[in-house]
């Protein structure tokens, strides 16, 4: 049979993972997804592309993988026995033929991560492990307002982490919003594509706007400055979620605006 390129949606817990991408020391995402393909397809490992890297602990609404194979086994009896094979915090929710081709990176044009936070000095024991806790009431309001700083064109390396980074670190963000549910509140950021740690710094600085140990207008300040913002931590990794990720071609998916 000729080469069928396969496209799968994933949803995992990433708290016993120490990320996707697959190490030597480590247990992670991409290791326990392969074994059970490679348990599917009879002993054979594809090459598998994936639409991202995560770090340990975080965790995937929809994370998105595609291989090229010679299997002619039906899409939805491919997600039925890969489910059967993987651990419970790893889902196979959909998979779908695309083009030849279509790769999981690199046709990959804006991703969407959530981050949550829990508001209350008591941690409800069911998101332990899923969201940050933050005793000192947020203002969400505020806080929306804040990260609209961080809508646009902008060079993101002060909002980067400490490992190096290669090529343009320009990135757009679409969108920026934070919002409550009860003690619940939530970041939600879209962006055409995101630096190490990214996402997890830009809520650390709207942190500290909430905790007053930083202004809202020095966002823009450190933006422009190119370095660092000695107050802006790097939020824990158990509160963000790689929550959607768009395609033109090859997915189901339009680019967001």
């Amino acid at each position: 049979m000729a080469q069928r390129n396969l496209l799968l949606k994933l949803s995992f817990l990433g708290t016993n993972y120490h990320g996707f991408q697959i190490q030597s020391n480590a247990l992670t995402v991409q290791e326990v997804f392969q074994r059970a393909l490679e348990k599917t397809l009879g002993g054979v490992r594809p090459d598998i592309k994936a639409c991202s890297r995560t770090d340990a602990g975080v965790h995937a609404n929809e994370f998105c993988v595609s291989f090229h194979t010679g299997s002619d086994i039906e899409t939805k009896k491919l997600r039925s026995a890969l489910n059967y094979y993987l651990p419970g915090d790893v889902r196979v929710v959909c998979v779908k033929e695309t083009g030849a081709d279509f790769h999981a990176r690199y046709d990959c044009i804006a991703k969407r991560y959530r981050y949550l936070v829990y508001n209350n000095r008591v941690m409800d024991p069911f998101l332990e492990g899923r969201a940050f806790r933050v005793t000192r009431r947020i203002d969400e309001t505020e806080l929306d307002r804040a990260a609209q700083y961080f809508v646009g064109r902008h060079d993101f390396l002060p909002f980067s982490g400490s490992k190096r980074v290669k090529g343009d670190t320009e990135r757009t963000v679409y969108s920026f919003s934070v919002a409550r549910s009860g003690d619940l509140v939530t970041f939600l950021v879209t962006a055409d594509g995101f630096l190490y740690n990214m996402a997890r710094i830009m809520v650390g600085a709207l942190l500290g706007v909430a905790g007053g140990s930083m202004q809202a207008r020095e966002i823009p300040e450190i933006l422009t400055s190119k370095r660092r913002g000695k107050r802006c931590c790097t939020a824990p990794a158990e509160g963000l979620y790689l929550d959607r990720v768009y395609y033109e071609a090859g997915g189901d998916h339009v680019k967001p605006r």
